[in-house]
């Protein structure tokens, strides 16, 4: 699949953040690498932040995706570039907090990687092609439990879709077969189409074409239900009481990188993130935002690496 690309060109002669008495920082592009495909929720994400950051900086960013091993190959690609700025990986909950502990061999140690700044929070949807026979979650495990079970597909191994779906799948004991696409968008066009049957999809990946009748949604993974879309139960209470299993993302970076530039980019991304333009855009597609201190958004992975850590444990998740 082509590698796709967003260049967001800054205009001429606006002044850029500065960094203590060196030169101006960023001093060139800004590379904003996503571990999926164009058109999932961390993409979608990163294309409002670098939009805003030129409106409001002046920045030129470029939005590059790298799609791969449940967003291990985008991890590498970030930390194999030059600890200086301005590469900043926007990554999701498995690359930080799942995929270290469930896979044999990542390619690299999570404690090479700092935080700058948390960025949004939102639940999965469990969506089905309108052939499939489910209305509800029940009815949808119950097609599970046949011999053949069902395939549902998830934005990549190790994505929060396929965290969910293990996560499901060992409380219902259901045969949930996972199809891994190479992103969310990608999975939601084969959904469409008719060719995978059910989907854990992002809410915005999920979101128009649930609005438009195309897919039908028939729970949310989060703790409690969306606002957003507030007529969709949980699963929690659709028959499994404390299941939650939510996305989010956070932008990082190499642990080499000097504290001054991380502390210089938490202040581009913070104020991008907390623009009410971008605020409105995330939660028209159901997100929360999340701006943070490099410091918050280090203890959140530190905790959401343990909560996980416990349930690969003893659910037997292995992300292969």
């Amino acid at each position: 699949m082509r590698r796709r690309t967003l260049i967001v060109s800054a205009a001429a002669g606006l002044a850029m953040p500065v960094v203590g008495r060196a030169q101006p920082f960023p001093s060139k592009q800004l590379r904003l690498i996503v571990g999926f495909a164009a058109g999932g929720g961390g993409d979608i994400v990163a294309r409002i932040l670098a939009q805003e950051m030129t409106k409001s900086a002046g920045l030129s960013v470029l939005v590059d995706n790298k799609p791969g091993a449940g967003g291990n190959l985008a991890t590498r690609e970030a930390l194999r570039a030059p600890a200086d700025g301005h590469t900043v990986l926007l990554a999701n909950v498995g690359m930080l907090a799942v995929n270290p502990y469930a896979m044999k061999d990542v390619g690299y140690d999570p404690r090479d990687i700092a935080a700058v700044t948390l960025a949004v929070d939102f639940s999965n949807v469990v969506v089905v092609h309108p052939s499939v026979p489910a209305k509800t979650l029940a009815e949808y495990l119950a097609l599970g439990r046949r011999p053949e079970g069902i395939d549902y597909g998830s934005s990549g191994i190790g994505g929060a879709g396929h965290l969910a779906g293990e996560l499901l799948k060992a409380r219902s004991g259901a045969k949930l077969n996972h199809i891994p696409f190479r992103g969310g968008g990608p999975a939601m066009n084969d959904l469409v189409a008719g060719h995978v049957p059910s989907l854990i999809a992002s809410a915005p990946t999920a979101t128009a074409f649930m609005r438009d009748g195309r897919i039908r949604a028939l729970a949310v993974t989060g703790a409690k239900r969306s606002p957003f879309d507030p007529d969709i139960p949980t699963i929690a209470e659709s028959g499994f009481p404390g299941y939650a299993a939510t996305n989010w993302y956070a932008a990082v970076v190499s642990s080499k990188t000097p504290p001054e530039l991380v502390s210089a980019l938490n202040g581009i991304l913070t104020k991008a993130l907390n623009a009410p333009e971008v605020r409105d855009a995330f939660a028209k597609q159901g997100m929360e935002t999340l701006a943070s201190t490099a410091a918050d958004a280090t203890a959140h992975i530190a905790r959401e690496t343990e909560v996980w850590r416990k349930v690969i444990a003893e659910a037997g998740i292995r992300l292969e």
